[in-house]
């Protein structure tokens, strides 16, 4: 249904390292980097399209958003696996992510779903999960 995603970070630097390693883990891999006179872009997807971005303005934004800061929003990365959700998890907090759920079957959202929650630096919610998932 989506095409792709993106949204701003606090620390462009600390930022893409996080996505450059978590995101790897899964498969993903940055395909894309714009450094302009305003801004900071990294993409990010696999088969040469990115999917998922990450941006920083190089001058601080004074309007009413805050990076990190949308109720209810989160965003769901797929893995092939339940071993690529914990690696990913793993990773993750190594990274500097806070937990926001550990790696574990969701038997609520559908039979077969498996995920891990994770608060990213920037304060984003972002999760690994796995739908084929056959155990208990």
């Amino acid at each position: 249904m989506l095409d792709h995603i993106s949204f701003a970070v606090k620390n462009f630097e600390k930022s893409r390292d996080f996505y450059d390693h978590s995101l790897a883990v899964l498969g993903y891999e940055r395909l894309m980097n714009f450094d302009t006179e305003d801004h900071q872009v990294a993409g990010y997807g696999i088969n040469g399209r990115p999917h998922f971005w990450i941006g920083c303005l190089k001058t601080p934004y004074d309007g009413d958003e805050q990076v990190g800061k949308a109720a209810g929003f989160h965003v769901g990365f797929s893995a092939k696996s339940v071993d690529e959700v914990h690696k990913w998890y793993d990773k993750c907090l190594e990274l500097g992510g806070k937990d926001n759920g550990a790696p574990g079957p969701r038997h609520e959202y559908h039979p077969g779903y498996y995920g891990a929650f994770i608060v990213d630096p920037n304060g984003w919610r972002i999760e690994a999960c796995f739908q084929n998932y056959q155990g208990e």
